[in-house]
């Protein structure tokens, strides 16, 4: 098995195969996977990364891989302009919901209460299969680059609902 221990990122490193993963496993830093070619990988990376569609992995040896996410069940909804369509990202965004955005579109994971909620915000939704490749969050970077988020002015900041 190979050891894969370092994520290029979105580098130019040729990939000479490639690991398709759902977004599940996308999250995780330490897990078992076969490449598209078989190859049994064992994934060592820093926790708290989150691999993206197009990101480069290297083993210890030098061997290259790229990350591919894989169809998996989502809801799309679809605004028909671009008030609904900031309107949807706010209040699903204001509950913490992973999203991956697009032109008027946005795309989660298919959970009832959100599916009602972005109807009830006029959106249309679309059931089916494809490729989730979510933003990555304001306080964690695309790869790990965690930002403090303390204040040294005495003020307090609390996200309490």
């Amino acid at each position: 098995m190979l050891r894969i221990t370092q994520n290029l990122g979105q580098s130019d490193h040729p990939a000479e195969d490639r690991l398709t993963l759902p977004y599940e496993l996308r999250q995780k830093g330490r897990f078992k996977a076969t490449s598209d070619n078989g190859t049994e990988l064992g994934l060592f990376l820093e926790r708290g990364q989150v691999l993206a569609q197009g990101d480069k992995l290297q083993s210890e040896e030098g061997r290259v891989f790229e990350v591919v996410a894989e169809q998996e069940p989502v809801i799309t909804a679809h605004a028909d302009d671009w008030a609904g369509f900031a309107r949807a990202c706010y209040h699903l965004g204001n509950r913490h919901v992973t999203l991956q955005l697009g032109e008027r579109w946005l795309r989660f994971q298919p959970d009832h209460v959100l599916e009602h909620l972005a109807e009830h915000l006029g959106l249309r939704l679309e059931a089916g299969s494809a490729p989730f490749d979510p933003e990555s969050g304001a306080y964690l970077g695309h790869h790990g680059h965690s930002h403090s988020h303390s204040h040294s002015h005495g003020q307090g900041h609390s996200h309490d609902h």
